[in-house]
């Protein structure tokens, strides 16, 4: 029996830094022995089955034939369809009504709890809003993520120490869900 699983990069093709084809990215996932290998756009997503592993692994397996093919690290988040699913189905904000750049998931390699953002000052941010789900943060950013002071906060070392933390727009959210599910 297999699992469809998505794999989220952190930091790839951005900027010009960390240069990560996806024809490439397809091949060394095929090359690790995972079916039904697919990328989503040019950003760090990518499609697989595989028939064994845990997220942890798998992800720690795909960060290491990366470096060791390409040169440079690179944070691997991977997640299964049923989490995707139960994430989006999860989220506090009304998501149909909002445009899709105003509603971002940052998914976490481990759980989070309050306390890590209690120092965050959330009033001060609003219209701005976040919250917490499983291994995962909602943030409703109205004038988009590129204009979000929120999204600066929440992003700084001392609120995301010791994570790996990677942030998707809610078109990719819905995106990875489907590609998981099919």
């Amino acid at each position: 029996m297999t699992t469809t699983y998505a794999a989220l990069l952190r930091g790839i093709n951005v900027g010009g830094a960390k240069k990560l084809p996806m024809a490439e990215l397809r091949a060394l996932l095929t090359d690790l022995g995972h079916d039904a290998v697919r990328t989503h756009l040019q950003s760090g997503q990518a499609v697989f089955a595989a028939a064994r592993g845990d997220e942890e692994s798998l992800a720690a397996g795909l960060a290491q034939a990366i470096e060791k093919r390409f040169g440079f690290t690179v944070d691997v988040i991977v997640r299964d369809h049923a989490y995707l699913k139960a994430v989006a189905e999860a989220c506090p904000f009304p998501a149909a009504e909002l445009e899709p750049k105003q509603l971002h998931v940052t998914y976490f390699s481990a759980p989070v709890d309050a306390e890590r953002f209690a120092a965050v000052e959330a009033a001060s941010f609003l219209p701005e809003e976040f919250r917490l789900g499983d291994r995962a943060l909602y943030l409703y950013a109205p004038d988009g993520l590129g204009r979000s002071k929120l999204a600066e906060t929440l992003a700084r070392p001392r609120v995301t120490k010791g994570l790996v933390a990677t942030t998707r727009n809610w078109n990719t959210v819905v995106k990875l869900v489907e590609l998981t599910g099919s």
